[in-house]
């Protein structure tokens, strides 16, 4: 029978917090300490970029003013389930030098989280969270943006503060 005296019950009540903080994530009690490290504070999902459309205004395809819009997936962190979807839109801004300005919200778990920021195309960026919703509602910090595969798909990293 388990120590439910002293230790052993601040063990049980560690746990249980533990695996309620990572619940409210949507992650399992299991392998995702590395994810939800510091109390849930980072949220680690991927993006798969299959529906980006970039819109012409005028100008032809990739020139300053150009819209890009997605509505994508997004998988858990091993990238074996989908946990949600992302919306939003990015504007041209130097085509010569690959820079974006984006807005998107990411919906996972209940909730939503927003970010604006740099996208580049030959380098990863760092966007400021600002704002969610439901579990994410006092939202803030930054968010990681990590391409993979060419740009197929993309870490988003939460690190929310």
């Amino acid at each position: 029978m388990p120590d439910l005296t002293g230790r052993g019950m601040r063990r049980a009540l560690l746990a249980l917090a533990s695996a309620t903080a990572l619940a409210a994530f949507g992650l399992p009690a299991t392998g995702v300490a590395r994810t939800a490290h510091a109390a849930g504070r980072t949220v680690h999902v991927i993006e798969h970029a299959n529906t980006d459309d970039e819109i012409p205004t005028g100008g032809g395809k990739d020139v300053k003013g150009n819209i890009l819009t997605f509505v994508n997936p997004i998988y858990n962190a091993a990238n074996t389930r989908q946990v949600g979807h992302d919306e939003g839109f990015c504007t041209r801004l130097d085509p010569q030098k690959g820079v974006w300005e984006c807005l998107w919200t990411t919906f996972v778990n209940g909730g939503q989280i927003t970010v604006q920021g740099p996208f580049y195309d030959t380098r990863n960026s760092t966007l400021a969270i600002t704002g969610g919703t439901g579990p994410y509602r006092n939202a803030r910090g930054q968010m990681k943006l990590v391409s993979r595969n060419g740009g197929k798909a993309y870490d988003f990293i939460f690190e929310l503060s």
